[in-house]
């Protein structure tokens, strides 16, 4: 599975919904949803997808741009991190503090309501307020898509550009494990694949980027041929129509967006890569384990993430009984990365004890590992699709926000090309069947598409950060 909370039953929010006037979520007798939307192309490329939802009157506003790290230049990573800071900093007719102070004068919370994101294959921005704000949200996000660059300074360049290495420093060199997916991406990904680096990119490219540098990325990437606006919940479609066209409308169309890279690669790695960090900040081992498996836009994106949640997902998985009750590990998990393209991780692992021996959790580790060769049973199968049910179908409860109704439609958009793609996914899930799973297991949980780092507590003065 992708990590996303689970909370309440699928049969539960279908009881609970099904007489909600104008309620998005509409389960059928099957205990499936459905989201309904409209859709339309305006003449600058953006893509706008409205939808309605009469639950509260709250409304999002989403945009995500087809851009994520996966983009950048040799010498140039992290850019896409570094627009998203760069685009709280104030626009034409926005102050530095604006974007944040005017959303929660009007009801939105910071963090929960309003954020931005990027990973390896999107940025997203977005705003959840009440419905008679959506105004407000709308002129923000098109004032920042259309003029930002006329405020971005070399003071505002310097700033968060030391924003960003210090969340790189507290998030990763400074932190246990700190740097556990980034060496994986290095394993599992060859050097030049888009995926190889990680989305906070180095600290020799931050310090490198020039006011030029991203102001071309700006204007190549963050135009409105390159995203997908969405407007949901409490909304009149006819009137936020016509303020989408007031304000998105006159924005430009941006430069032809240059292709990427060569994405392709084998479906296994091709040999086994093992790494062992001496962690001077950690107090326990832990393990953390890669394999390469079909990307999230892989016809068997549904496989993967299911086995996912055979493997470690909860306390009825594999590795909770083995590792948790028996060995008495703190942590054991298992999940999908959600690469969009070419190739995506699955990772798991385990955090063993503080004073407990790396050696011993990795060997049970590897027991566990040894005996999934394709022998997973129908009943695992039927909860770990219970799991992703009430993981989607929970998400689907809020109208913005991650996995959201409107970040489900965004999704759907920028990586199929298809809004009801959101429509498909339970279906999806429902016709994996167990041989299915246990061939994919056996196909890629092998040593030689296998990527090991060993974290061992070292009792000495913390190491120097890597050198990115």
């Amino acid at each position: 599975m992708r990590l996303r909370s689970l909370a309440v039953s699928l049969s539960f929010l279908a009881a609970a919904n099904v007489h909600a006037q104008g309620r998005a979520i509409q389960p059928k007798a099957t205990g499936e949803v459905r989201i309904d939307y409209t859709e339309e192309t305006l003449p600058n490329g953006l893509h706008v997808i409205y939808h309605v939802d009469r639950t509260t009157p709250v409304a999002a506003v989403l945009l995500w741009y087809n851009v994520g790290s996966k983009v950048e230049a040799p010498g140039k990573t992290g850019f896409a991190h570094l627009f998203e800071h760069m685009m709280f900093q104030g626009s034409k007719n926005v102050s530095k503090t604006g974007h944040f102070s005017l959303l929660e004068a009007a009801g939105g919370r910071g963090g929960s309501d309003i954020n931005g994101t990027t990973s390896n294959d999107r940025t997203n921005y977005f705003e959840q307020l009440p419905s008679n704000q959506v105004e407000l949200a709308l002129w923000l996000e098109a004032d920042r898509m259309g003029t930002l660059t006329e405020t971005l300074t070399q003071e505002k360049l310097d700033n968060q550009r030391e924003v960003v290495k210090n969340e790189r420093r507290q998030s990763l060199d400074n932190q246990p494990y700190g740097t556990r997916f980034e060496r994986l991406e290095e394993a599992l990904y060859p050097a030049g694949h888009p995926y190889h680096h990680d989305v906070i990119g180095s600290m020799a490219d931050l310090s490198a980027a020039t006011r030029e540098d991203v102001t071309g990325f700006f204007k190549t990437y963050y135009a409105p041929n390159n995203a997908v606006l969405v407007v949901a919940g409490d909304i009149d479609v006819p009137q936020v129509k016509s303020l989408v066209r007031k304000y998105f409308a006159p924005i430009p169309r941006g430069p032809a967006v240059p292709g990427l890279a060569n994405m392709t690669l084998p479906p296994i790695v091709g040999v086994e890569h093992r790494e062992v960090v001496n962690d001077s900040l950690a107090v326990a081992p832990a393990i953390y384990i890669g394999f390469r498996v079909p990307a999230a836009t892989d016809a068997r994106a549904a496989q993967v993430s299911l086995l996912g949640d055979v493997i470690g997902s909860g306390k009825s998985s594999r590795l909770y009984e083995a590792l948790v009750r028996t060995q008495k590990a703190t942590q054991a998990f298992s999940f999908n990365w959600g690469m969009s393209t070419g190739a995506d991780m699955l990772i798991l692992g385990a955090v063993g004890a503080p004073g407990s021996s790396a050696d011993s959790l990795e060997k049970a580790l590897m027991t566990q590992l040894a005996s999934m060769n394709g022998n997973f049973t129908q009943a695992e199968l039927d909860r770990a699709k219970a799991a992703e049910r009430f993981a989607f179908v929970n998400g689907l409860q809020t109208t913005g926000g991650f996995g959201g109704q409107a970040d489900r439609l965004a999704e759907g958009w920028t990586f199929f090309h298809d809004p009801n793609h959101v429509n498909k996914y339970l279906p999806e899930i429902n016709a994996v069947t167990l041989a299915q799973l246990n061939a994919l297991a056996r196909e890629r949980l092998v040593p030689v598409n296998r990527a090991t780092i060993v974290f061992v507590p070292a009792r000495k003065s913390p190491s120097a950060p890597r050198t990115k």
